[in-house]
């Protein structure tokens, strides 16, 4: 390794994203200390050290949250792709204030235990067979360990020493860790069902997550779908009985034809020489090779008898006045129905 090696490539961008993100976490921190107080039952106070267990773990649930909402989000609107190239930084920071929020819990809890604190946590309850009263804390536990596991191997030395489908593989472990956290909190306020603040932030940072996922997802597979169609132009440009040749992309061709008031498509690529099928016209209802005069059938691209010759065939569709084809070829002497023109 070079004497000249930096581990983090500094910019402006970077130091201006970790300065947000550092005022962000004090903001939060001071304003929950300050406000949580007012919405706690007299009868039942709160210590001090209690309101900077929840405003640190609250804060970790939060990020963790914007984390996982950064990428549908950019996926949705390219206004948020800045979020997006730096969300390592993002992660390390989350995993510091969660790693605060569990030395607070064993500072505060088992100070004075005579186990290790650690022993201590994971003995103190064990009723695993029950929903009220299950130990939640091993939820948080799992959590912190894969939150600390992806800031240690955020670094881009670890995703070539890791190849990429490892170091992707081991990042996705993020979904099962935020799954932990919601149920660390739920099962948390089940404890302490007198205030529903907890539950209300788990189950909306959970329904918010999911639902800009299924979002992206959708806009996703519009948008495959909507790239496996290739414009061919208007009808009238295309004369009666002749084809318009249309790339698919690579040597690939397809030609449309106009016929009797309907479009059929098939291969550009004549059966017996390859000849442009496209530069050719309908005879007696055929498309005929203009070198040979081999014939097809445009509806299923099959010769007439007595030959057996047959070509691929593809699906037409109108998107307005536009004519659409579909870029995978049909198996040769498919049936398609004939586009209608209007």
């Amino acid at each position: 390794m070079s004497v000249l090696y930096t581990p983090v490539q500094w910019n402006r961008n970077k130091f201006l994203y970790d300065g947000v993100l550092l005022a962000g976490v004090v903001a939060y921190i001071l304003v929950f200390l300050q406000v949580a107080p007012l919405f706690v039952d007299a009868t039942r106070p709160v210590d001090g050290a209690i309101l900077r267990m929840r405003a640190f773990g609250t804060c970790a649930f939060l990020m963790l949250t914007l984390i996982l909402c950064i990428g549908p989000l950019a996926r949705l609107d390219r206004r948020f792709l800045p979020l997006l190239y730096n969300r390592r930084h993002f992660g390390v920071l989350t995993c510091v204030v969660a790693a605060t929020h569990a030395l607070q819990v064993l500072g505060w809890y088992y100070a004075f235990s005579p186990t290790p604190r650690l022993e201590a946590l994971l003995s103190a309850n064990t009723s695993f067979g029950q929903v009220l009263g299950f130990p939640f804390e091993v939820f948080g536990i799992f959590a912190l360990l894969v939150l600390t596991l992806m800031a240690v191997t955020s670094h881009d030395f670890w995703l070539s020493f890791l190849t990429a489908p490892v170091w992707k593989a081991l990042h996705l472990l993020v979904y099962p860790a935020y799954a932990a956290v919601v149920a660390h909190m739920a099962l948390g306020y089940l404890q302490d069902a007198k205030n529903p603040a907890f539950a209300l932030l788990a189950g909306g940072g959970a329904l918010t997550v999911a639902g800009l996922h299924l979002a992206a997802r959708r806009r996703d597979r519009a948008a495959r779908g909507a790239a496996d169609w290739v414009t061919v132009g208007r009808p009238a440009e295309i004369a009666d009985g002749r084809a318009r040749i249309v790339s698919l992309g690579g040597d690939e061709r397809v030609a449309v034809f106009r016929y009797d008031g309907r479009l059929s498509a098939v291969s550009n690529a004549c059966a017996h020489q390859n000849g442009p099928l496209g530069e050719g016209r309908i005879v007696d209802g055929c498309i005929t090779c203009p070198w040979h005069g081999f014939q097809y059938r445009p509806a299923d691209g099959c010769s007439p008898a007595p030959f057996t010759e047959r070509i691929p065939t593809y699906r037409l569709k109108l998107d307005g006045d536009t004519v659409l084809v579909h870029r995978t070829a049909n198996p040769p002497g498919t049936p398609v129905e004939p586009l209608a023109i209007p």
